[in-house]
């Protein structure tokens, strides 16, 4: 029988590949075709492999150095997905479905295909958003290759017939940040600004935390000069926040909305954003879902996640009342991880 600590052990055995030291191989841009193989934004070396397991909303254990804040690449995307539940719970992005040049135009959706563009679109990564945002264009993550998606068809980086908005998947982070710069207009406000006010503060979270954009993704909002975020750190930039923080925004997400007997998000966002995409079931809104047991054989169909390259894991697990931060773990080894941590947990 598993216990948490050969659970613990087996996740230190396992760390990322990624060096510490941000100036050795680190990020996902190394991977890409020139010219957009480099850094846009700052990014920070990392710590070691870190996590913590809360059940029904206590800490059973937590290891490595989970008060560090390290950059989480790809979970951001589900914080923008929590910005949107807020706008939403606010009145200001009243139906997904509406499309968004209507609501904020001259931002990038008014002609061709990009006049189609719905919240949902974004939210699934169905857009087919095309354009350049801050010097790189959308053509940079062409046939993407993620670990829990489908194979693309061609090579990365290189010029793909786009197709109609909802028709085709492609995890695409120009198109996020462009989400990101959609929902600055929206709110009006830095998204960190309405994060830490919406989210972070009455979940619980410390301060230790920052989401900074690419150093030349600034533009004017409301009379100020406000940085448009980035939904992850493929290029720099990024969330950096601490394991425990992640945690507490994972419990709010396993209590359908509620932290410390108040409600942050609305149930009906939540329940929004766990419905698979009915062309990647595997994806909801800006999170991944294990829709069949797919993505993790081990696991409920229950679970879902937040994934992040490092790599950096968001599980939630509804029916067993488990969420569960996994910071800079080999990917290849989560679904056995996570499988050790469910038996572990349902013992403690």
């Amino acid at each position: 029988m598993t216990t948490l600590a050969q659970a613990i052990s087996f996740a230190q055995a396992h760390e990322s590949s990624w060096d510490r030291d941000a100036t050795g191989k680190f990020g996902v841009h190394l991977n890409d075709p020139p010219p957009w193989n480099r850094l846009y934004g700052p990014i920070h070396s990392r710590g070691p492999a870190s996590g913590v397991i809360l059940r029904e909303g206590k800490e059973l254990v937590a290891w490595g150095e989970p008060d560090r804040a390290d950059l989480t690449y790809s979970v951001a995307k589900m914080y923008l997905a929590l910005l949107a539940g807020v706008a939403f719970d606010r009145g200001l992005l009243p139906d997904v479905n509406e499309l968004i040049g209507k609501r904020l135009p001259g931002i990038g959706f008014d002609e061709g295909n990009n006049a189609r563009i719905t919240w949902k679109h974004l939210l699934q990564q169905t857009s087919e958003w095309q354009g350049t945002l801050w010097d790189i264009p959308d053509q940079a993550d062409h046939y993407r290759a993620v670990t829990f998606g489908e194979p693309p068809a061609g090579k990365k980086g290189d010029a793909r017939p786009l197709q109609a908005a909802g028709s085709y998947w492609e995890y695409n982070d120009v198109r996020i940040n462009q989400l990101a710069f959609a929902l600055l207009h929206l709110f009006q406000r830095s998204l960190p600004d309405v994060f830490r006010e919406a989210i972070m503060r009455p979940v619980g979270a410390s301060e230790n935390w920052q989401w900074v954009g690419y150093d030349n993704a600034w533009v004017d909002i409301a009379g100020k000069r406000v940085q448009s975020v980035t939904g992850g750190t493929h290029w720099g930039g990024g969330m950096s926040v601490s394991a425990r923080d992640q945690s507490l925004v994972g419990q709010m997400l396993l209590d359908d909305g509620m932290a410390g007997g108040k409600r942050v998000l609305s149930s009906e966002w939540i329940a929004q954003m766990r419905q698979p995409c009915d062309i990647a079931p595997y994806y909801g809104y800006l999170i991944w879902l294990n829709h069949e047991r797919k993505i993790f054989p081990s696991l409920p169909a229950s679970s879902f996640f937040g994934i992040g390259a490092g790599s950096s894991f968001t599980w939630v697990e509804p029916e067993h009342q488990l969420v569960v931060i996994v910071r800079w773990l080999d990917s290849a080894h989560a679904d056995a991880l996570f499988a050790q941590i469910l038996e572990a947990a349902k013992q403690a």
